[in-house]
């Protein structure tokens, strides 16, 4: 499928999704288009994930900054996990926010808010962090296969590639998104070759195991354009070695 048709048929599901949450007021945002949404049972899918046993045996966890997976980071604090969470848009040389439950100033459910995190918290280059249980994502939809979208900027794709290539993600490491129920979509989620796929859905009501979701083996460097490996300096960095 040409560029152009792929994203014209990701953007369709994308509108799908948003559009039967909208309908079924679904969501805490006044508008959901264009974003990961904010899901009504939020809490209730991260208490679900925590009963699992990948949860369970995970003590490093990267997490998006989205409001919808903000009670999964804070319970993981809370637990004694430690957080990564990408900087916006990646747009520092170190990327990543460290959250050490051990060394935060102010309680878990406010520290895992990202803009409290980005006062309280170091950031760290990606040599820096260690390897990864757990990989917590947003989508806008996902299916029972594992394929996923997000809001069409790429930045969790780019992140995964990058820790895969520092050798942060391993056979081992469990991906994870939550979700409310009406997002896990029957329609085909057309993907590329560096888009990420999840081993575990979770929605308030159920958890899905995913048959051998996609991983992406590292950059894929045809798919960015110049413009974008400049906007990341931890891209351009590999990109200049």
């Amino acid at each position: 499928m040409a560029a152009n048709s792929l994203d014209r048929a990701k953007q369709a599901v994308r509108a799908q999704v948003w559009d039967a949450l909208t309908t079924a007021d679904a969501v805490h945002d006044a508008s959901v288009h264009g974003r990961i949404p904010n899901f009504k049972g939020a809490g209730q899918a991260a208490a679900r994930l925590a009963a699992l046993p990948a949860w369970q045996r995970a003590t490093i966890v990267k997490a998006v900054p989205d409001k919808a997976q903000l009670p999964v980071r804070a319970r993981a604090l809370q637990q004694g996990k430690t957080v990564y969470m990408a900087v916006p848009k990646l747009a520092t040389l170190k990327p990543f926010y460290l959250l050490d439950p051990a060394a935060l100033t102010v309680p878990p459910v406010e520290a895992a808010a990202s803009r409290t995190a980005a006062a309280v918290a170091p950031t760290v280059e990606v040599d820096a962090l260690r390897p990864l249980d757990l990989i917590v994502l947003g989508s806008v939809a996902v299916n029972r296969d594992g394929a996923r979208i997000g809001k069409g900027a790429g930045y969790s794709d780019i992140e995964f590639a990058l820790l895969t290539e520092a050798g942060l993600v391993t056979p081992e490491t469990v991906v994870v998104t939550t979700v409310h129920r009406l997002q896990v979509t029957g329609t085909l989620i057309p993907t590329t070759e560096h888009d990420v796929g999840v081993d575990l859905i979770v929605t308030p009501e159920e958890a899905i195991i995913c048959p051998n979701p996609h991983r992406p083996s590292g950059v894929d460097w045809s798919a960015l354009t110049a413009e974008k490996i400049a906007a990341i300096p931890a891209l351009a960095a590999r990109a200049g070695t």
